[in-house]
């Protein structure tokens, strides 16, 4: 086994062309290029997320190579999302990675974007680690997930949302209000001078490890749809943290209800919503209230990246797990 091991990753599942190059576990290199098109159409646009894709990945692989100090000939794999995720995103850098890999004849290592996500947490950034066994929670825009981690290489999901995931209810309820997308952050920031308790938006009632938002959403649309638009620019602050009050809530909840059932007290809480100021003044007071210690990746790793995916990697690497040209990329990949 060589003692240092030289991965360039990428990611393109979504909206957004990253690439990392790291030296075993630590990050030498992550460049992310956020696609700004699809901000006026209030979310994400396929085909023209893949077509940006398409016109960045050259320029953000040069840039990461340079920010690296590191030529190809030094790489000992490539790595990339597989799926879950856009098709047409995927492609893309499903494509390049392929090539690249026959170009260089490095060994090739597809990724679950979703394992990446729970992995970014062993990222080498001087924050202290869970140990295995932990519980992940996986919160974004297009996932919420309850997973149980028993090594990097063995991920069993406890739970998983019914419908929509906390990041969309997060982006089209701020839509209604007028938001800019992604509307998870501006929320975010207006809660700080509202009252979370204005305002009461009910919780789903489904298994104990399970979510639901649609409910949530459509309440939340019955609302507001007949308010005027003066009653929306004078409570926008406690409408914004009111509702990020109840689906952080729900997220709070679930975490609790895991360490019950699974006797597990460490969680790693991952994914776009994680970036949540509010979760995360929630998860340190959980320690002090049920002795549930929580790990949370820092917040460039914690939105889509291509360092997380690096990470994960590097594990397979060790292990000698690598993927084959064959694989397709995949918009459903299952834990």
């Amino acid at each position: 086994m060589k003692d240092e091991i030289y991965i360039l990753a990428i990611e393109t599942s979504c909206d957004d062309t990253s690439v990392a190059i790291l030296r075993n576990d630590i990050v030498l290199s992550n460049i992310v290029s956020s696609q700004k098109i699809h901000e006026i159409f209030g979310g994400v646009v396929p085909e023209l997320a893949s077509r940006e894709h398409d016109k960045l990945i050259i320029p953000v692989i040069t840039e990461s190579l340079k920010q690296s100090k590191l030529s190809l000939d030094k790489l000992h794999a490539i790595a990339y999302t597989r799926g879950p995720g856009l098709l047409g995103s995927l492609l893309v850098g499903t494509s390049f990675s392929k090539s690249l890999s026959i170009a260089l004849d490095i060994p090739l290592i597809e990724i679950n974007h979703m394992h990446a996500h729970i992995l970014s947490i062993f990222i080498n950034d001087n924050h202290s680690k869970p140990t295995f066994p932990f519980i992940a929670l996986t919160v974004s825009g297009g996932h919420t997930q309850l997973v149980l981690v028993e090594s990097p290489l063995k991920f069993t999901e406890l739970g998983t949302t019914l419908d929509d995931a906390a990041g969309e209810a997060f982006d089209k309820s701020g839509k209604l209000m007028g938001l800019k997308y992604p509307a998870g952050p501006e929320i975010d920031r207006l809660a700080v001078n509202g009252d979370p308790r204005k305002f009461k938006f009910p919780k789903p009632k489904v298994n104990l490890l399970n979510f639901s938002f649609s409910g949530l959403k459509t309440n939340f649309k019955n609302f507001i749809s007949n308010k005027s638009k003066h009653f929306l620019e004078n409570n926008i602050n406690d409408l914004c943290a009111s509702l990020q009050y109840t689906i952080i809530e729900i997220l709070i909840d679930k975490i609790k209800n895991a360490k019950n059932i699974h006797n597990i007290s460490d969680f790693v809480v991952c994914g776009g919503v994680s970036a949540n100021s509010y979760l995360r003044k929630r998860l340190i007071e959980l320690e002090s209230t049920d002795n549930i210690k929580t790990y949370v990746p820092k917040i460039n790793y914690s939105t889509d990246n291509a360092a997380m995916i690096g990470i994960n990697a590097f594990f397979k690497y060790k292990s000698s797990v690598y993927g084959n040209l064959s694989d397709p990329s995949t918009s459903r990949y299952p834990l």
